[in-house]
Formats: C-alpha cells, structure tokens, sequence
C-alpha cells in the first residue's frame, strides 16, 4: 500500500503498478477478518477449511449476509491503512524524496541509506531478543523451574 499511497501523494493519481501490493494486503485483510478472528463483527470464528475438503461441496461456510459484513470489514481495513499510509507519507514528505533520489542515484539501498534519511531508529534494540520467529522470545520464562523430577518423569518398559 506504501508504493499506491506515495503515488497517490506525490503525483495526485495511482497507476496499475501496486497491483501485487493490493493483491497481498486484500489476501491479508481477508485472512484477518475471516480466517484468524481478528474483526469485532465477525469475531472468533474461523472460515478457513485445513482439511482443503467443503463437507458438502458448497462454496462459502457462510451465508450471503456474513459475506457482505466480511467484504466491508476487509475494506474498512484497507482503506484505512491506506489513509495512514498517506498521512504518514504527507508529514514525511521531505524523506520520501529523498528517499526516491537515493533509489535514483543507487537502484539498491542499504540500511545505512535508510538511517541518513531517516535517522537512528527512535527505540532501542535489545541485545537479549531473539529473530522475530521465534515466539517464546518475548515471553519471560526466567522464573519457571524447567528441570524435571524423577517422580514426574513416567518410565516406560
């Protein structure tokens, strides 16, 4: 949504080019809403099939009203990011162009491009945290005692 915003703000109009962006954010609004329970009006409940099998060969799990309460909290969703997008882009104008020149000059960036346009990052990285992909990371597990007793340990013959 970042690449159609900043045409949006920079030229007044959007082209076909973000078509891979509005396919991937669609894809993700629609998983939010009704695959992962993310969405207020649809709430905890998941639409998505694991099995990859309809048990009975029809269509959608749901009926024509959820489909069209689900189509308008996608769109709700990707509307307004796309208006922050271009909010954020319109405050940060002076940086977008300056980013666009360095993507001009260089055709690949760097992270330190990035830090010169747009600084240090405004929060601290913390030395102790893990890659992002592993989620117990951000749990703190320090105070659990993870050794097991030989009376808990079930010994099999």
């Amino acid at each position: 949504m970042g690449g159609r915003a900043a045409e949006q703000v920079v030229f007044g109009d959007i082209s076909t080019g973000a078509l891979s962006d509005l396919e991937r954010v669609t894809k993700q609004a629609s998983a939010m809403v009704s695959i992962f329970g993310l969405n207020d009006k649809i709430g905890n409940i998941s639409y998505y099939d694991s099995s990859g099998q309809n048990e009975f060969g029809f269509g959608k799990p749901y009926s024509e009203e959820t489909a069209r309460i689900i189509d308008t909290e996608v769109s709700k969703i990707i509307e307004g990011q796309y208006e922050r997008a271009q909010e954020l882009l319109r405050a940060n104008r002076d940086k977008l162009d300056l980013l666009a020149q360095k993507l001009l000059e260089k055709e690949v960036i760097f992270r330190e491009d990035l830090v010169e346009v747009f600084g240090e990052r405004i929060y601290e990285e913390d030395e102790n945290m893990e890659p992002i992909g592993n989620a117990t990371s951000a749990i703190d597990v320090s105070h659990l005692d993870t050794t097991e007793s030989e009376d808990s340990v079930e010994k099999k013959d």
